[in-house]
Formats: structure tokens, C-alpha cells, sequence
């Protein structure tokens, strides 16, 4: 027996239940994981909300670290009592024990702790393609970085900073701003009294930047579009805000034959290989202190409306992790 979070209609926080349920022997290629630590991305909001429709009833979460208790026929790399981590799959990683297809586990090291695999799978694994896949972060480059106090923004500022760029994030406060730039950041633009991009303007002598990772999505787009230098490059890889409204692709071409994508860590992450080269390239970077993990909210599991909440009314900084 089990006690997860599921969800019968989707809406505020409030249709999150707390309900029990039986899990099952793991099948053939399958390992039963105990979480000993569940994270909390803003994407678990939009299943929740319906802005990204799941079959219903549904469980939440797609993040979470803890030990393996039994594995299924055919499992091979792994045994019971691993530490392991994951991000990805059907949605029910708010849960206490549940089974996962083994090929999402990767094993964690020794010197990190479960609330910080917990809280690094999805968002350092989001930062890893960002800085060094979509747009590949080079020594000199100045990148601006939205959401910069946030769970991704503070892993990628200091990631960035490691890489040698330039690092402009935005945040919404004061309070914020310090915090960033204790993460990397060489520049804070308070976006809620600041041009955007009036201010990257500034900051680069009118030049502009080569990327922007933009996680905020409709309130911010085309802002962000005019930070860019011509054949820059729009990373837009969250809705935070709300999704970006339908536009003329002419105006890439207007504002400088700007290339636009909006990619999913779970295309990255597709390949097993690929999975295991972003890990392993994530925990040493984490491993080495050149990315400090920030876990600045916990609730109990039980509570994952209270952290809904939280997350939506933007009163969180860093990542925030659920505990069994």
C-alpha cells in the first residue's frame, strides 16, 4: 500500500486528493522505487490546470529520487537498495512507492542527497540542453536568462557563469535580484519596473544578446525577441505566464532572421545515452560546486497544494521538493 496525489478534474490546487493505493510487483523491465524525495516543477501545474491534458484520473509529477526495493525480470545495471533518481514518464511521482521503467533511472552519487536529486533531474537536465545543446554557451557570450531566481534560472545562471558568459537574468524583485546574483548573475533587470529590453540594450552597447531562455512564455515574448542581436537565437521553453499567442513568422525576419524553437528536456532525454551524458555531465558540475543547488521550500508530500500555491503566486526561489 502506497499514499499518492491524483487528481479526478483538473483546476487550482484544490483538486489535488491524498488517497491510497495498492502498487503492484514491478513487471519485466520495471524497478519499485521507495522516493525518499519528490520535486515540484511549474509543468506539474500545467497537467494539473489542464493546460496540458492528461487522461483522467491521473497522478502528478514526473520527478522524484529514492531506493530501489524489488526490480522486474530482465533488469540489468541495477540492484535492490540503489540510490537512483529520475525525471520523466507517466505522470505519479507524487507518491510514496511506485514502479518506473528502468531505463529512466540513473544512479546517484554517493555525495548527493536525495532532495538534491530530487530537485536537479528536470531542471539541471533542463539547464544541460539549454546552455549546452540548444544554444551551446561559449566563453564571451552574454545570455539572458528570464526567471533568474527560479529552480532552472539558478542552476543556469551559474552554470553560464561557469561556462564563461556574461549572464543578464530577470526577476520580478528586489529580494529576487539578490539572489540571482549570488547564482551568477552579472546583471538583474527588475522586469515589473524595467524594460527588458531596453535595458539589454543598455547593457550591451545596442547590440544585443545571442540567446534568451525564456520560461515565462506569453507576457514576455516579444520583449525577449527584441534583446536579440540579428541571428540570434529565442529559446522559449516555458509558459509560466501563459502560452505565446499566434504570430507572422515575417517577424523573425524583421528583427534580424531570428531563429525560434521551443524544445522539451524529454526529447533530449529520449535516448538512453543521452540521458546518462546529461546526467553525468550535470552531477559533476554540481559534484565540483560550480552549480549550488538552492532547495528553498519542503512540504510534505501531503501538502503538494500548498506548494502549488506557492509556486503559481511566484513566492518561491530555487527548486522546492515534496517529502514522503
Amino acid at each position: 500500500m502506497s499514499r499518492l496525489i491524483r487528481f479526478e478534474r483538473t483546476g487550482g490546487p484544490e483538486v489535488l486528493q491524498w488517497v491510497d493505493a495498492d502498487v503492484p510487483a514491478p513487471a519485466a523491465g520495471e524497478a519499485r522505487i521507495r522516493h525518499k524525495a519528490v520535486g515540484v516543477n511549474y509543468i506539474d501545474t500545467y497537467h494539473r490546470s489542464g493546460l496540458y491534458p492528461v487522461p483522467l484520473p491521473s497522478g502528478l509529477g514526473q520527478e522524484a529520487a529514492g531506493v530501489v526495493e524489488a526490480l522486474g525480470d530482465g533488469v540489468i545495471g541495477l540492484a535492490v537498495g540503489d540510490r537512483v533518481a529520475y525525471v520523466g514518464g507517466p505522470l505519479g511521482a507524487y507518491s510514496e512507492v511506485r514502479n518506473v521503467d528502468a531505463g529512466m533511472l540513473v544512479k546517484l552519487p554517493d555525495g548527493l542527497s536525495f532532495e538534491q536529486g530530487a530537485a536537479m533531474m528536470m531542471q539541471g537536465l533542463t539547464a544541460q540542453y539549454l546552455l549546452r545543446r540548444t544554444y551551446r554557451v561559449q566563453p564571451g557570450d552574454t545570455v539572458l536568462i528570464h526567471a533568474a531566481a527560479g529552480g532552472v534560472g539558478l542552476i543556469a545562471c551559474q552554470w553560464a557563469k561557469a561556462l564563461g558568459a556574461t549572464v543578464i537574468g530577470t526577476v520580478g524583485t528586489d529580494a529576487k535580484a539578490e539572489i540571482a546574483r549570488r547564482h551568477g548573475c552579472d546583471h538583474t533587470i527588475v522586469y515589473t519596473r524595467e524594460s527588458v529590453s531596453a535595458r539589454v540594450r543598455e547593457l550591451t552597447g545596442g547590440e544585443g544578446v545571442p540567446v534568451v531562455y525564456d520560461s515565462i512564455g506569453k507576457d514576455t515574448f516579444m520583449d525577449s525577441l527584441a534583446c536579440l542581436r540579428p541571428l540570434g537565437t529565442m529559446v522559449t521553453f516555458g509558459n509560466a505566464s501563459g502560452p505565446v499567442a499566434p504570430f507572422e513568422p515575417s517577424v523573425l525576419a524583421k528583427m534580424g532572421s531570428l531563429f525560434l524553437t521551443r524544445p522539451t528536456l524529454f526529447h533530449y532525454i529520449a535516448r538512453r545515452a543521452d540521458l546518462l551524458a546529461m546526467a553525468d555531465e550535470l552531477f559533476a558540475v554540481v559534484a565540483s560546486g560550480q552549480v549550488q543547488l538552492s532547495i528553498n521550500q519542503r512540504f510534505p508530500l501531503q501538502d503538494a497544494a500548498v506548494a502549488h500555491r506557492e509556486l503559481e503566486a511566484r513566492r518561491t526561489t530555487g527548486s522546492t521538493v515534496l517529502i514522503p
